[in-house]
């Protein structure tokens, strides 16, 4: 009889490499990634009073407290834009950073039981993570347009509808990516070392201190600007506010700069993510 030679879509062993999956294998997995949006969007808001009221709830309360404080205590400087839009679009773009981040952060630790004992590529349940949060983001920004729709009705806040504003969705997109690719490194060492979760919740909490989320730029003395310039995620929150209201202090050798750091980020982590993930199933 002649032999025959199966042949197979692709195979599961123990070796592993920087480029683990092929297009085709992640495009193979959409629908599990769709699911799992799905289940973390509903999970999140079960058994609550609120339900997914809390998406606007949050920012709400947010938004007041730093009004009061920063605002009408402290007395920082929000430049031409009113406290409460400036505020508004801050809020926004950090919780979307910050829990994606802190998402994405804990992927191991949070998905032990089911990578132990289910295949799938497992850069799948950071990136449905991100694009959870991301959703949540866009219900969010739904709220900050009626802020705006508010302000340009009874002040003198006018929309700059300009070349600028086609940068709007490219900071949206690259605060997604930054918060992917940091985190993807982040799940790796939190994995090993869970010490290291407690680190990781804190210098969320101050990186937000170097970021133009409660006050802009400007605001800075110069010869301290540097600080704040550095940290990667500057340009978006700055490049944000310019590409609707014109009010934004950014180069474009700044957002270049900015462009430039996660994408090296993103691929880096990537790469390291698709090498040591299947390694610290074990560790877990």
């Amino acid at each position: 009889m002649p032999s025959t030679t199966n042949k197979w879509e692709w195979q599961i062993d123990k070796s592993t490499s920087f480029w683990s999956h092929s297009p085709k294998e992640l495009w193979a997995y959409r629908f599990l990634l769709a699911g799992l949006i799905k289940r973390q969007f509903l999970l999140n808001y079960q058994q609550t009073i609120l339900g997914p009221l809390w998406i606007f709830f949050q920012p709400i309360l947010t938004l007041v407290t730093y009004v009061m404080v920063f605002n009408k205590l402290i007395g920082i400087s929000t430049g031409n834009l009113p406290p409460v839009v400036f505020y508004a679009s801050g809020i926004i773009l950090w919780n979307f950073f910050s829990d994606s981040f802190t998402g994405s952060s804990g992927t191991f630790k949070e998905n032990a039981h089911i990578f132990s004992k289910v295949y799938f590529p497992r850069i799948v349940m950071p990136v449905s993570i991100v694009s959870t949060h991301f959703i949540r983001f866009l219900m969010q920004l739904l709220l900050f347009l009626m802020v705006i729709i508010y302000y340009s009705l009874f002040s003198d806040l006018r929309l700059h509808l300009n070349i600028w504003i086609l940068a709007l969705p490219v900071s949206i997109t690259f605060i997604g990516l930054m918060a992917l690719g940091v985190g993807l490194l982040c799940s790796l060492l939190t994995a090993k070392y869970r010490d290291l979760t407690n680190l990781v919740t804190l210098g969320i909490r101050l990186v937000m201190f170097v970021t133009p989320v409660i006050y802009p730029v400007t605001a800075i003395p110069e010869r301290l600007r540097w600080v704040v310039q550095i940290n990667p995620l500057t340009p978006l929150f700055e490049l944000f506010r310019l590409s609707l209201f014109g009010e934004g202090y950014v180069t474009v050798p700044q957002v270049f700069y900015s462009l430039g750091i996660i994408v090296l980020v993103l691929i880096g982590a990537t790469l390291l993510f698709n090498k040591q993930c299947d390694k610290l199933i074990d560790v877990v």
